[in-house]
C-alpha cells in the first residue's frame, strides 16, 4: 500500500524515509504496549531519537518538512499509535523553540528533543477555557528577567513525564493579543502535577499547577497567540497523516480476516456486504491520502494559503479513518471488540483525533469562512 508515493506530491527522498521508517517500525514496533506508558512512551522517544527519526520534527535550522513529517505520522500510526504519539509530541512540544525561539534557547532545548534524550510538551488548554485563547487565565509576570507563572493547565499530553513545557500565558490585555509563550523546565520550582487524567487510548496526560514558577519567554511580549498558531497549523496536516495510518492499519487487518474466516462453504470475503465495506474503506483511505498530501505539499511549497486545504484534510481523514476503522471492528464480529485485538485498539485509539489540534466542528468552520471570504470578495 505504498503506490500513492509515487505521486507528484513526493520526491526521492519522501519515498526513501517511508520505506527506511517502514522498515525500522517493522523490527522495532508492536501495536501493542505494556501497563506502564509512562515507560513506554520514554522508551520509544530514546528509539526514535537514537534512529534519527525525531531531526524531522525539530526545526533548529529551518521550519520542519511537512510533508515528511506527515509520512512519518502515517508510518508510524499504522504500527503503533503510541510511537505516534511519542514522536509528534516531541514535535508539536518544541515547535514554538523551532519557530520563534532564539538561538541560545535552539541550543539549550532542541538537541535533546531530536536525540530522544529530553520529552517535550506544549500546554495550552485550561480548566475553564479549554483551547479558547482568548479566555486563558494563566498569568505571567516580567520578574528579574524572566517571567512567573500562575494558573493550571490540563489534558497536557507527555504531563508528568516532560523535561519542559513550551506554555501559553497571559502577560497583557484580555483577548489574544495579550498572550506570550514560555518555556519552562520541568523541574522548576512551583510546577507540580496536580492530576494525571486517564483516558480511553492510554497516553501521558496529566493536569499542571503553577504556582511561582519561572519561565523564559519565547519571542516578543504579546506573540504568543501567533507562536501557538503556527505551531499548530505545522502539525494540524499531520494529524490526519496519523488518521491515515490508523485507516490502513484497519483496511489491513479487515482484509486478512475476511479472506481467512470461513463462511459455509466460502470465505466472508466472498460475501457481497463484505466486498461493498471493504470497497467504501479503500475509497475513504485513497480521499483521506490525497487530502492530506496536497496539504502537507501546499504548506512546503508555499504556493498558497493552505489553510482550508489542511482543515479539509484534518476533518476528513479523522472522520474517515473513524468510519474505517467502525466498519473493520464490525466486520470482526465479538472479535472486533476484544481487547487485545488491533482492531479494538485503532477503535480507541483514533477517537481523540477528532478533537485535539481543533475539533471537527472547529475545521467546518475554518472552511466555510474561508468559503464565504472567499465569495465576498
Amino acid at each position: 500500500m505504498t503506490s500513492h508515493l509515487d505521486w507528484p506530491f513526493f520526491g526521492p527522498e519522501h519515498r526513501d524515509l517511508a520505506a527506511r521508517l517502514d522498515a525500522w517500525c517493522a523490527t522495532n514496533l508492536t501495536h501493542d504496549h505494556g501497563d506502564d506508558v509512562d515507560a513506554e512512551c520514554r522508551a520509544l522517544v530514546s528509539k526514535l531519537g537514537a534512529a534519527g527519526f525525531l531531526r524531522l520534527c525539530v526545526g533548529a535550522d529551518k521550519i520542519p518538512d511537512v510533508r515528511s513529517l506527515a509520512i512519518a505520522r502515517e508510518t508510524l500510526a499504522r504500527h503503533s499509535g503510541l510511537a505516534d504519539f511519542a514522536f509528534a509530541m516531541q514535535g508539536l512540544g518544541s515547535g514554538a523553540i523551532s519557530l520563534a525561539g532564539s538561538p541560545a534557547q535552539k541550543a539549550q532545548w532542541l538537541p535533546g528533543v531530536a536525540d530522544g534524550s529530553a520529552i517535550a510538551a506544549f500546554a495550552m488548554t485550561e480548566p475553564e477555557a479549554g483551547s479558547d485563547p482568548a479566555n486563558l487565565a494563566m498569568t505571567a509576570r516580567a520578574e528579574g528577567g524572566n517571567h512567573v507563572l500562575d494558573g493550571e493547565k490540563t489534558y497536557i499530553s507527555n504531563g508528568g513525564i516532560a523535561d519542559f513545557y513550551t506554555v501559553l500565558a497571559r502577560t497583557g490585555e484580555a483577548g489574544s493579543r495579550g498572550l506570550s509563550m514560555f518555556v519552562v523546565a520541568a523541574d522548576a520550582p512551583g510546577l507540580t502535577v496536580a492530576e494525571r487524567i486517564q483516558v480511553i487510548a492510554p497516553h501521558p496526560l496529566a493536569r499542571l499547577g503553577f504556582d511561582g514558577v519561572r519561565g523564559t519567554i519565547i519571542g516578543a511580549p504579546g506573540e504568543g497567540f501567533t507562536i501557538a498558531m503556527r505551531t499548530l497549523n505545522l502539525f494540524r496536516v499531520t494529524v490526519g497523516a496519523a488518521a491515515l495510518g490508523f485507516a490502513r492499519r484497519a483496511l489491513d487487518e479487515a482484509l486478512s480476516f475476511a479472506t481467512r474466516r470461513r463462511l459455509g462453504a466460502a470465505t466472508l470475503a466472498d460475501n457481497a456486504v463484505t466486498q461493498a465495506s471493504l470497497a467504501d474503506m479503500a475509497t475513504r483511505i485513497d480521499a483521506s491520502a490525497l487530502l492530506v498530501y496536497r496539504a502537507a505539499w501546499q504548506q512546503d511549497v508555499h504556493t498558497s494559503d493552505n489553510r482550508r486545504a489542511a482543515a479539509m484534510a484534518k476533518l476528513y481523514a479523522t472522520e474517515s479513518a473513524q468510519k474505517v476503522i467502525d466498519a473493520a471492528v464490525q466486520l470482526h464480529g465479538g472479535l472486533g471488540v476484544t481487547r487485545g485485538v488491533p482492531v479494538e485498539a485503532l477503535y480507541r485509539d483514533i477517537r481523540a483525533l477528532r478533537i485535539y489540534e481543533g475539533a471537527s466542528e472547529v475545521q467546518r468552520q475554518i472552511i466555510a469562512r474561508d468559503l464565504l471570504r472567499e465569495a465576498c470578495t
